[in-house]
Order: C-alpha cells, then structure tokens, then sequence
C-alpha cells in the first residue's frame, strides 16, 4: 500500500498511526497492496474551501473524500485491482470538538473519521438507513480490529 499523509492543518496528529490504519483497513477489504491512497490535514479554512467548492456547503467539516479509480472492496479470491483510490482530507480541528463532545482523544476521532473517509472511498455510502447500518458497522469493526493489532 502507498499511503501518503499530508499535515497541512498545524496540529501535530500521529501521521504514522493513520497511515497504518489506512493499509490495515484496505488490507482486510482485501484491496491490492498496490493501490495508492493520500491523507491531507487542513485547517478550518482550507476546509471550508474545499466544502464549499465540492458540496456546495457553508463552513468547515470534519471529513471529505475524493475517489479517483473508483475501487470497490475485493475478497481473498479476488482482491480489488491496484489503482488510485483517492484523497481523504481531514480538519483536525473540526475533529477536536467532535472528541470533546464524544469524550474521547483527538486522534479516536481521527480514526474514526479517516475509516470512514475510506469506506467511501471504496463506494460506500450512508443515504438511506440500511446502506448506513452497513457502512457504520464495517466501520466499527475495523476500527475495534485496528486498535487490538496496534495497541
């Protein structure tokens, strides 16, 4: 896997341990270890930027992905192809309130919210109940089986 992290938001994150969670995620979505996929942190104006352009939304949010090859999760006979997954952009300052009000670390929600990024990635959605079941679900098992692989 090539996991790019980019930290452009000035608040120190461990870039390393989301770039682990990205290959452990794709890894047990048996994605092939060559595709490639960027993490970039932002502040709150880079983020608002991008949310405006792209969602047509006011101010700054905690996630955006951008898929480019449009990979699908594969299985252990057949793994997705290698490709360019895409771009998952973060706001780690959005993010802090998020942990504040979840009564957890900065960086449970930048997991949190970097697998999620990922699932969508991958084509992964939550706009209708069972779609977001799904996503939600695959979302807290990986996170539970990151965390016990690398406490």
């Amino acid at each position: 896997m090539s996991v790019d992290v980019l930290n452009e938001s000035g608040v120190a994150v461990d870039e390393a341990r989301l770039a682990r969670l990205v290959a452990f995620d794709l890894e047990a979505l048996f994605v092939h270890a060559e595709a490639e996929v960027s993490i970039v942190l932002v502040d709150e104006g880079a983020m608002e930027q991008l949310h405006v352009q792209w969602m047509d939304e006011p101010g700054p949010t905690d996630v955006l992905s951008f898929p480019m090859d449009e990979l699908r999760p594969g299985t252990t006979e057949r793994p997705t192809p290698a490709g360019l997954l895409g771009d998952i952009v973060l706001c780690p300052q959005v993010a802090e309130g998020q942990a504040v009000d979840a009564g957890h670390p900065l960086m449970a929600e930048l997991e949190l919210l970097t697998t999620h990024g990922m699932l969508h990635l991958l084509g992964f959605d939550h706009a209708d109940p069972t779609e977001r079941d799904e996503m939600f679900a695959l979302q807290d098992e990986l996170l539970a089986r990151f965390r016990a692989a690398d406490a």
